[in-house]
């Protein structure tokens, strides 16, 4: 049974009627741009061929019925929260989202996909992104698409208490098949990029690590970044976002910062420059330079930022040896996750083998991995008007 055929199920045997809606929301991948968004910068991102399913219909009271199928658990809240629940966490990115649309009504409701969960495809988003559409068309609430991914990035922030950026919504509601999106996230502006090969594909392996660290490490980048970037105002204090500090001027003002600092903003500085130059090797179909980009990627969220660990740099050394791995990187916040690897569609089961094989050797377990295409973003597929 399909996710979407398991999600429908399970509505109908909880629920005892069919839904009224159905949505598809997927996940996503960032090429290049890695923790830049909150800094003001660009981003790379595209939704792809896994996604979450969620099902709903409205009831005539206030309750919600709330089911994951993915946990084969539940959750029932009578009315609007006032803060985030403690168990089910899960629960906290949907009902964060209708805290922040109004709390429209009563809803019945089951949801589950074929995103790996904690390998920093945006899982959570995904789910955020589908709970928002589904409800502005349940409710005709009226909100435009663009609406709803700053309405989904206002909800982890202030009810699920994520501080990340925009990248993850947008990308999920936004995306197009076979495209990345030049995303401004300080601006909002963005612009399409062909992604124009069918001789590549990306593959996720999945270290097996649980980001244990990822939440709380985050918000100290984030806090290191803004420490960073307030030292530096100092000297220009019309700058508001490290997207703004150029390299140069960060190179002649390192001696201001303390060397932890002084990396944490060198990476995200350099990160951003790599965002552009990724732009042009799109644009004119140069996926050797996209490749060498990524590599460069992860050496600077290893050695600058600091959130790799010996599990994703062996995966990207391993992908570095393959003839037919381009480029590869930690994605996501980091601690663990995946690697995303660009790899030639002809060769994905000899390069899977290959690090599959490393990977069980250095740490005696075995290597989950997925190849993953460029897909549309969120989307109703059913809607019983």
């Amino acid at each position: 049974m399909s996710p979407q055929q398991q999600v429908w199920a399970t509505f109908q045997d909880l629920y005892g009627r069919p839904p009224e809606i159905l949505v598809r929301s997927p996940g996503r991948i960032n090429l290049i741009g890695e923790h830049t968004d909150y800094n003001g910068g660009p981003v790379l991102p595209a939704a792809i061929d896994r996604a979450v399913w969620l099902a709903a219909a409205k009831r005539a009271d206030t309750q919600c019925r709330l089911f994951a199928c993915d946990y084969d658990e539940g959750y029932i809240v009578e009315s609007q929260p006032s803060k985030p629940l403690v168990h089910p966490s899960w629960a906290n990115y949907l009902l964060g989202v209708l805290v922040e649309i109004g709390w429209p009504g009563g809803l019945d409701l089951t949801f589950g996909g074929n995103l790996p969960i904690g390998a920093g495809v945006a899982s959570s988003a995904a789910v955020q992104n589908a709970m928002a559409l589904a409800a502005n068309a349940l409710f005709q609430l009226g909100h435009t698409q663009m609406d709803l991914v700053q309405l989904t990035h206002r909800a982890e922030n202030q009810f699920v208490g994520v501080p990340c950026g925009i990248m993850d919504m947008f990308a999920g509601a936004m995306g197009r098949r076979n495209t990345f999106i030049c995303l401004n996230c300080h601006s909002l502006e963005y612009e399409y990029l062909p992604f124009g090969t069918t001789e590549l594909c990306f593959v996720l392996c999945h270290s097996g690590v649980e980001r244990r660290l990822a939440s709380s490490e985050y918000q100290k980048r984030r806090q290191e970044c803004a420490q960073g970037l307030a030292i530096l105002q100092r000297i220009n204090p019309a700058m508001s976002a490290l997207s703004q500090v150029s390299e140069d001027l960060l190179a002649e003002k390192e001696h201001l910062l303390p060397p932890t600092l002084f990396r944490r903003c060198r990476y995200v500085v350099t990160e951003i420059a790599r965002v552009g130059t990724a732009v042009q090797a799109l644009r004119s179909q140069d996926y050797a330079a996209m490749g060498s980009l990524m590599y460069l990627t992860h050496q600077g969220l290893r050695d600058d930022f600091e959130v790799s660990c010996p599990e994703l740099n062996l995966l990207v050394e391993e992908a570095m040896h393959h003839p037919a791995c381009l480029g590869a990187r930690l994605m996501g916040a980091g601690f663990g996750g995946c690697t995303l690897n660009l790899v030639k569609k002809s060769k994905v089961c000899d390069f899977s083998a290959h690090v599959s094989q490393a990977y069980t050797r250095a740490f005696k377990r075995s290597l989950r991995h997925w190849t993953v295409h460029l897909d549309d973003g969120a989307e109703i597929v059913f809607f019983d008007v």
